[in-house]
């Protein structure tokens, strides 16, 4: 696994080995809104994920997900630290 200097350069390599969708967090899931596709925390994994911080904020921080579904669908979720009281302990868990 890569040690990146920002978060662009992450994204970029990511992407460029086959982490081309985007996923955002759902409550208890992530989607892909250009695949209208939902997963639940059984249906992926997290192949890699890195962490970020901001250098002039603690609003910065960030960490990146590069996640494989079962069904093949290869993408990065990216989100901020501590943004997680929405989110379901299972889905909390799959991404610790």
């Amino acid at each position: 696994m890569n040690a990146y200097d920002n978060l662009v350069e992450a994204i970029n390599d990511l992407k460029s080995k086959g982490f081309t969708q985007d996923f955002n967090l759902q409550q208890d899931k992530i989607y892909c809104p250009v695949l209208k596709m939902y997963y639940r925390p059984k249906e992926f994994k997290v192949m890699e994920k890195h962490r970020f911080e901001g250098m002039s904020s603690v609003d910065d921080n960030s960490v990146l997900y590069a996640i494989s579904t079962k069904s093949g669908v290869k993408g990065l979720l990216v989100d901020s630290y501590g943004v997680y009281s929405e989110v379901s302990k299972e889905l909390l868990d799959k991404l610790k």
